[in-house]
């Protein structure tokens, strides 16, 4: 876990026909990763250990080696999460564009040309490897982007480069051309149901279930059901950053939160929202996970409105107005806002049950409709009150996963997304966080980073579950649902039943795209 020593497969290219060298990992470490300019926020997490960065060698003209002092046990999954580590670039190509190897006067042209105003944004944008807008950047991966955004329509051609090959000795990927459409959101299940799609999984939902299943009357289609990986469909997440002192006293309170918990007729949402077909849980790991444990999943997901009036009456709660709605201590009205990103009809049909639920313990909720992008920074500027999104992605984990959802480690974890800015930028950015539990989490996840040990690792993972659903940092509400999957009835390879989220299995990536084929109807 401390050395990592890679070797290039010899006659490796990249996608322009250029060889794969030890220079391009060293462009990679030296001239982006440790470039003060172009990586502001500092090194990747996973690039540190016990806070310091790794040694970089080129071992021999097919080998490179990273090492570091103290164990780093989160460098080789992070090579293969879904938003993977970037240790290595294209540097007979980026060179152009970044100042120590490009001529002022010529940088400057190139700067105008693609409209960039600094040489970093032209760097940052003509190499960015995930979610690609540069059609000529040489790529390892199956497919290479061949549109220049903005676009509506983007078109994906094999790499003739690609290293994989199958059993038979026949190169892959199998397919030549991905089309991927632009579409509004509100459209993507009509024009999917109508047979425009040879698979489609992000855009369509379980609400979607029945009008796609219809669809195989009509069109060469087939509908699947894949089991979703999170820790909750749907889950609450009070902001503990939130700008108003009030209500950021309160939700720090567990009782509040508890209180919050015990109110919600998860049941009722599993039968109205699920059709039954989901399971009733906290925001945790699934009966898949070999972490999973069944008092995890029921830590205060019981419906008993009683002991949540009981436990609001005890933070000091009590008084009510004429329309039975608690007393804030600074004499307003228990209102809190949920905010959703507008992305599923799955949300506003939940929170609508879930107002109910409140109300009968004199909280109001109001729903706000937003957009992502909009939404995230409005949570990490302390604007949000309270979100509905999905709970933690990777609900099926090993001890040997990194624990890091269930402690503020990046800015998007929108129950606490400023603690989250603090680990991130190490420090330079958000708040340290100040509550006794969450401390604790922080402790435990540096604990994990350090060991080596797998039944050591597995205790860790334990005692940051126990914590993170006793406290309730997130509501969930359901686990176990089911995601639709349709693909034409010509598409060979995709597995008829699979677990489907981001993290772990990179929504179709870990089922190997590049071995998906079209045969016959």
């Amino acid at each position: 876990d401390r050395v990592f020593t890679f070797k290039i497969r010899e006659g490796h290219k990249w996608s322009d026909g250029g060889t794969l060298t030890p220079e391009d990992f060293r462009y990679c470490w030296e001239d982006v990763w440790l470039n003060d300019e172009l990586s502001q926020g500092g090194l990747a997490p996973a690039l540190l250990a016990d806070g310091k960065p790794p040694r970089f060698d080129i071992v021999d003209p097919l080998t490179v080696r990273y090492s570091w002092d103290a164990p780093n046990p989160d460098f080789l999954p992070k090579l293969a999460a879904a938003s993977p580590l970037s240790l290595v670039l294209p540097a007979a190509y980026l060179k152009q564009f970044h100042k120590k190897y490009q001529d002022p006067f010529r940088l400057a042209g190139l700067m105008k040309e693609n409209r960039a105003k600094k040489w970093t944004l032209l760097h940052i944008r003509m190499s960015r490897q995930y979610r690609p807008e540069n059609p000529d950047l040489p790529t390892l991966d199956p497919w290479q982007n061949r549109t220049k955004p903005p676009a509506e329509q983007f078109v994906f051609e094999r790499n003739p480069f690609f290293h994989r090959i199958d059993e038979n000795g026949r190169q892959l990927p199998y397919v030549d051309r991905i089309v991927m459409n632009v579409s509004s959101s509100a459209i993507i299940s009509a024009k999917t149901g109508a047979g425009e799609s040879d698979l489609q999984s992000m855009g369509i939902d379980f609400a979607d279930y029945a009008f796609l299943k219809d669809a195989e009357k009509r069109y060469p289609v087939k509908m699947h059901l894949w089991k979703r990986t999170q820790g909750s469909r749907l889950a609450l997440l009070p902001n503990l950053n939130c700008a108003d002192q009030v209500w950021r006293g309160l939700l720090r309170d567990v009782r509040v939160r508890r209180a919050l918990s015990l109110a919600v007729d998860r049941r009722e949402i599993n039968m109205a929202v699920f059709y039954g077909l989901a399971q009733e849980s906290a925001d945790t790991v699934l009966p898949e996970s070999p972490l999973y444990r069944p008092e995890f999943a029921k830590a205060w997901v019981a419906h008993d409105p009683d002991q949540a009036n009981a436990l609001l009456d005890e933070v000091g709660l009590q008084t009510r107005d004429d329309d039975g709605l608690r007393i804030l201590p600074d004499g307003r009205p228990a209102q809190i806002i949920v905010e959703t990103a507008g992305e599923s009809t799955l949300e506003t049909d939940a929170l609508e049950l879930i107002t109910d639920h409140w109300r009968k313990i004199g909280i109001a909720l109001f729903i706000r409709t937003s957009q992502r992008d909009i939404f995230r920074s409005r949570a990490l500027g302390g604007q949000i009150m309270m979100s509905m999104w999905s709970g933690i992605d990777n609900g099926v984990p090993t001890a040997d996963m990194n624990p890091y959802q269930l402690a503020p480690t990046i800015d998007d974890q929108l129950q606490w997304p400023l603690w989250g800015a603090h680990y991130l930028s190490h420090g330079t950015l958000g708040e340290a966080p100040d509550l006794a539990p969450v401390v604790e989490l922080m402790a435990l996840l540096k604990r994990w980073n350090a060991s080596t040990e797998a039944t050591e690792r597995a205790e860790i993972w334990n005692s940051m579950l126990s914590i993170y659903t006793d406290q309730v940092f997130s509501i969930g509400t359901v686990n176990g649902t089911h995601q639709p999957v349709l693909a034409s009835s010509r598409l060979r390879n995709l597995p008829e039943k699979a677990l489907y989220g981001y993290d772990p299995t990179a929504y179709f990536g870990v089922y190997m795209p590049d071995t998906f084929w079209l045969g016959e109807t």
